[in-house]
């Protein structure tokens, strides 16, 4: 993974479900390493009711991990942010006043439910792409709804959705419909980019553990190649 660029993570500290402390956001982020991993875009949800952070709140929140990664000598570590914006009753609120964070200033990573789609999930994709941004669906190997319709991929792909996968999906630790769904999307050319969408150690040490079959794995590294636009973004 050396070079890799991790586009989805929850190492920011203190501001989601992810890194509790800064020294947390450290440990993960000298885990990484382990791997060759030096570049992140940060990705803390933005979700109402649960973890309302704004622009504001976020870049507090980077600011604090870049100070103590200066303090350390670690000036290897190139880290950005932008935020995972789920579909919510709010979100068409956020996107109008544009209280949003997009990769790279034109990808919007979005998610929602793993039981149910978002019932402005059509209504916000048409929004999102009328202010010129590019719709890009979180870990969509993770929507158990979907799986009883294989076929609502491929309409994502034609509504023009960019799809992000999760690296840990490759493995067993989600389960295993959600493995058969991820190596099925890979096979079909359907995911644009990879995250690790990691939180904790406990993730980390489960990605360690991922195996790649033979099958995909060229296209797999096609994929991680194109994440590597997002490096000092």
């Amino acid at each position: 993974m050396e070079g890799f660029v991790d586009i989805h993570n929850h190492i920011l500290p203190g501001i989601d479900d992810g890194a509790k402390t800064v020294e947390d956001s450290l440990a993960l982020i000298k885990g990484f390493g382990e791997f060759g991993v030096n570049d992140f875009v940060c990705t803390p949800h933005i979700m109402e009711n649960y973890y309302p952070n704004t622009p504001t709140t976020i870049s507090k929140s980077l600011s604090l991990l870049k100070n103590e990664l200066k303090m350390q000598g670690m000036n290897e570590i190139n880290i950005s942010a932008a935020a995972e914006h789920m579909i919510d009753a709010n979100f068409e609120t956020k996107l109008k006043e544009s209280l949003i964070m997009p990769l790279a200033n034109k990808y919007l990573l979005i998610e929602m439910s793993f039981l149910q789609a978002s019932i402005n999930f059509d209504t916000s994709i048409g929004k999102i792409k009328s202010v010129g941004l590019f719709p890009t669906l979180a870990h969509p190997e993770r929507y158990l709804f979907m799986h009883r319709k294989m076929s609502s991929y491929e309409k994502l792909k034609k509504d023009g959705i960019l799809l992000q996968l999760n690296l840990l999906s490759l493995g067993s630790y989600y389960g295993k419909d959600v493995q058969k769904i991820a190596h099925y999307l890979i096979g079909k050319n359907y995911i644009n980019l990879l995250g690790s969408d990691i939180h904790n150690l406990e993730q980390l040490m489960e990605l360690k553990k991922v195996t790649l079959n033979r099958k995909n794995i060229q296209k797999i590294k096609e994929i991680l190649n194109e994440n590597k636009k997002f490096k000092n973004s």
